[in-house]
């Protein structure tokens, strides 16, 4: 069985062995609650600037939880809080720009919270998780497509497993609207930002 939920297979029985490789390798063996070490993970971000190249960044501080389920797939949760006052684009002045009122208001909402509510297989180790986004104090559902990269144990005696993927969302619909025109027409800023994650989860002793 897999990390996350899968759907049920209606296939014929003959079609049973190759339904079966589909689904990938048994991984019960990761049931279990798991940190995401900072350290070893990246949460991402890129949006259009000026129609013509893209401005990425990353949240340098954040700190979330799994409860990976092999037995009972659908049992499987994630949470994730991100300080907004750590956004890092390489460039200061951005930077202070996008904490204040005119974007995420790290004063009056410091945090970004992601809570997983469904879970799925898609194929393989391709996975697709549901949950609800809370920017700037409004909560959209998200559907972010995750890939398992692989598990081990490092050389601290730790058992890690790997994720990353992400998804596109438009900054707009959580009050994110700021804007300049273009004197050759066109904005400033997109409305579409895609989220990455490349995330270590440390499994608890």
């Amino acid at each position: 069985m897999g990390i996350f939920n899968r759907s049920k297979n209606t296939a014929a029985t003959t079609a049973a062995p190759a339904a079966t490789a589909a689904q990938g390798p048994d991984l019960a063996h990761l049931t279990g609650d798991y940190t995401i070490d900072a350290a070893h993970s990246k949460i991402g971000f890129a949006v259009r600037h000026a129609m013509v190249t893209n401005v990425r960044g990353e949240f340098a501080e954040y700190e979330g939880k799994l409860h990976l389920d092999g037995s009972d797939p659908a049992a499987s949760t994630a949470e994730l809080v991100i300080k907004v006052a750590s956004i890092s684009t390489g460039q200061a002045q951005r930077d202070e720009h996008l904490r204040t009122g005119d974007f995420f208001d790290a004063a009056a909402h410091p945090e970004i919270t992601f809570k997983s509510t469904t879970a799925e297989q898609v194929d393989g180790d391709t996975y697709r998780l549901h949950g609800d986004l809370t920017i700037k104090g409004t909560t959209r559902p998200v559907v972010l497509d995750l890939e398992f990269t692989g598990s081990a144990t490092d050389v601290y005696g730790a058992n890690r497993v790997g994720f990353e993927g992400g998804t596109s969302v438009d900054r707009t619909s959580w009050g994110l609207t700021y804007n300049a025109a273009l004197e050759t027409g066109g904005v400033l800023i997109g409305e579409k930002v895609k989220l990455t994650l490349d995330i270590s989860a440390v499994r608890a002793s």
